[in-house]
C-alpha cells in the first residue's frame, strides 16, 4: 500500500519542521505549506489524504482555507483537522460549521494528533470516501455526484479505464502499479484544470478506472488531452528495453512467452443532452459501453 500523503499548513517553522519529521517517521508522505493560498495551490496539484491546518496563518486564515476546499468539488471530500493556539469554543464551532473533521489546540500531545490523524484517514477509507491510492473521491462520493448530475441538464460522464494495467503491474510490481494510478490521478487533475473547471468531479472507482463529470462542451477536450498525455508520459514507467521494443516480455498461464501491450486509455463518454436516465446505474452502464467500445477502437 503506498503511503499516506499528508499536507501541513502551519507558518511556524518549528512547529511544521517537527510535524514533517514525525509523520515522515511515521511512514507518511508530508508535504509543508507556510500560506493559505500555498495550501490551496499544493492541493489543487495533488489531492492530500488529510490536511493539518493551523487557523493562524500570514495571508488568509485557516477557516478560508477550509471553506474554500468545502466548496471546490474536487478538494470537498478531504479531511481537515484545524490546529491553533485558541481554545474557545466559539472557534471550534466555526471551524466544525465550516466542515473540518476535528480540532486539536497547541501546545498538542504529538501521539495525540498521531491518533486523530489515524482515525480521520481510516474513517474516510471504511466510509468509501477515498481512495487509498490515488486519495480522489470513491463509492460514496462518486454514488453521491450521480445522484446530484441526474437531476441537472448540462453534464457529461467520462468512464475511463487504463488498458494493460495489469501486465504492467505483474511484470514491475505492485509499488509501480500504485505509483501509476498515482501518476493518473495527478495527470488528470492537470487535464481538468486546463480544459475543465473548479466544479468538474474527479473520482477513482477503483483498480484501473477512473471517472470524470464535467460539462458536455468540454468533455471530448478532457478526453483527448487525457489520452494523448498519457500516452506520452507513462512511457517513462517503462524500462528503456520495454519502451524501446513496445510491448512487455510475460508468460502466459501455460508458461509460454507471451507478448504485452504497452498502457493506453479506453474513454467512455455519455451526457445528458444525447440520452435520458432514470437511475444512475444507466448513466454508469451507457458509459462502461461506450468505453468498451472505446477500447475495440484503439
Amino acid at each position: 500500500m503506498s503511503k499516506a500523503r499528508i499536507l501541513v499548513v502551519e507558518d511556524d517553522h518549528d512547529i511544521s519542521n517537527m510535524l514533517s519529521i514525525y509523520f515522515k517517521s511515521q511512514d507518511y508522505d508530508v508535504d509543508v505549506a507556510g500560506r493559505g493560498e500555498e495550501a490551496l495551490e499544493k492541493t489543487r496539484q495533488s489531492l492530500p489524504r488529510l490536511i493539518v491546518l493551523d487557523i493562524m496563518l500570514p495571508d488568509i486564515d485557516g477557516y478560508e482555507v477550509c471553506r474554500r476546499l468545502r466548496t471546490n468539488t474536487r478538494t470537498s471530500h478531504i479531511p481537515v483537522i484545524f490546529l491553533t493556539q485558541k481554545d474557545e469554543r466559539s472557534d471550534k464551532i466555526q471551524g466544525l460549521e465550516l466542515g473540518a473533521d476535528d480540532y486539536i489546540t497547541k501546545p498538542f500531545d504529538i501521539e495525540e494528533l498521531k491518533l486523530r490523524v489515524q482515525n480521520a484517514i481510516s474513517r474516510a477509507e471504511r466510509e468509501a470516501l477515498t481512495d487509498p491510492r490515488s486519495g480522489l473521491p470513491s463509492g460514496r462520493l462518486i454514488e453521491d455526484q450521480l445522484r446530484e448530475i441526474i437531476r441537472s441538464d448540462d453534464w457529461s460522464y467520462l468512464d475511463i479505464r487504463i488498458n494493460h494495467f495489469d501486465p504492467f503491474k505483474d511484470v514491475y510490481g505492485f509499488v509501480a502499479g500504485d505509483d501509476l494510478l498515482r501518476f493518473s490521478a495527478m495527470l488528470l487533475g492537470e487535464v481538468v484544470d486546463e480544459h475543465g473547471s473548479d466544479n468538474d468531479f474527479i473520482g477513482h472507482p477503483g483498480g484501473e478506472s477512473f471517472i470524470v463529470i464535467s460539462n458536455e462542451a468540454n468533455s471530448d477536450e478532457i478526453a483527448a488531452a487525457f489520452k494523448q498525455r498519457f500516452n506520452e508520459q507513462a512511457l517513462s514507467h517503462y524500462s528503456f528495453t520495454d519502451r524501446e521494443q513496445g510491448f512487455i516480455a510475460t508468460t502466459n498461464e501455460s508458461g509460454a512467452k507471451d507478448q504485452a501491450p504497452l498502457m493506453n486509455l479506453s474513454i467512455g463518454i455519455v451526457s445528458r443532452s444525447k440520452h435520458e436516465f432514470a437511475d444512475i446505474r444507466e448513466i454508469t452502464e451507457l458509459a462502461a459501453e461506450a468505453r468498451r467500445q472505446d477500447t475495440v477502437n484503439v
